[in-house]
């Protein structure tokens, strides 16, 4: 039986596995990039496409794909298979480090591509190299930002990425004040923890409400609201239980640090609460838990809101 420890982060490319699959010289100028903002060198992002390409298709992964967060309020994905045709007519196995670092999707039809003519609206991914590739499905995963050829942010990374970078800059120059001239960088940290409701499919289905909005907009008062603290860290019923046990499961594979969870005050709604992390890993696991919450609720026949 696998235990928590062997099951955690078993599909995100960390920095155990960068540690075991590349050498030292192209692991430490990677080290470099993340931890200090680096510029990378193309033969060193060509060794780790090749190396984390190797370790997807490992677990199964057939495509990548540059995993962004576009003015949508959800996450976007747009998956290309490793395959290259071979002079013999059979494929093989490829990942660059150009595509890696750099990806071109269309940005015609997102909130920021309405403004402009289609054939004007390109939009440019980013690989965000402080935030760990992982494997969804058969797809390798890469964190990115999305911009416009300009630089104008059409995401919602990369104004994070850049005021991280300004409070770190910020918070250097308030150090050295106080003589500690050796700081290189100042990262933040949170820990974005989720309140939710768990519904029957079943009860769900009946309300229109819920259906088109994800919340209640009309319905006589419950005859139990919020007023009684029993549900509040009471006994998690077995069903719910279930769901959470599967879900920790799923959020440790991707190296999301969920760690508690209880009863929250009204009746169907739980919390579930993470380690805080690096403010960007952060938001992109809260992408991912978000994601990954509702697609658990729905093997259990519930739908998380």
């Amino acid at each position: 039986m696998s235990t928590v420890t062997d099951i955690f982060g078993s599909m995100v490319f960390d920095d155990r596995v960068m540690r075991a699959t590349l050498s030292s010289k192209v692991y430490a100028s990677l080290r470099k990039t993340i931890d200090e903002g680096s510029e990378l060198d193309i033969g060193v992002a060509n060794a780790v496409a090749e190396a984390m390409k190797e370790w997807a298709v490992s677990k199964g992964a057939t495509h990548y794909t540059h995993w962004f967060q576009p003015l949508t309020g959800i996450t976007a994905e747009k998956h290309d298979s490793f395959i290259s045709p071979s002079p013999d007519g059979a494929v093989i196995m490829e990942f660059s480090g150009k595509e890696l670092i750099k990806g071109e999707p269309d940005a015609s039809s997102f909130p920021s591509g309405g403004l402009r003519a289609t054939f004007e609206a390109r939009g440019y991914t980013a690989w965000d190299p402080t935030s760990y590739a992982f494997i969804k499905g058969k797809t390798l995963c890469i964190p990115t930002a999305f911009c416009s050829y300009g630089g104008p942010a059409l995401d919602k990374k990369t104004p994070l990425l850049r005021s991280m970078e300004v409070l770190s800059k910020q918070a250097i120059r308030i150090l050295k004040l106080f003589g500690a001239d050796d700081v290189k960088r100042v990262v933040s940290s949170v820990g974005p923890e989720q309140e939710y409701f768990l519904v029957t499919r079943e009860m769900y289905e009946k309300r229109p409400d819920l259906r088109f909005s994800g919340r209640t907009l009309f319905g006589a008062k419950p005859p139990k609201g919020q007023e009684l603290d029993d549900h509040y860290f009471g006994v998690i019923k077995p069903g719910v239980a279930a769901y959470m046990e599967d879900l920790n499961e799923e959020l440790w594979k991707l190296g999301i640090l969920a760690k508690t969870e209880h009863n929250e005050v009204a009746p169907a709604q739980h919390e579930l609460a993470p380690i805080y992390s690096t403010t960007n890993v952060a938001t992109d696991h809260n992408q991912l838990t978000m994601e990954i919450m509702q697609k658990v609720a729905a093997k259990h026949g519930l739908v998380c809101l």
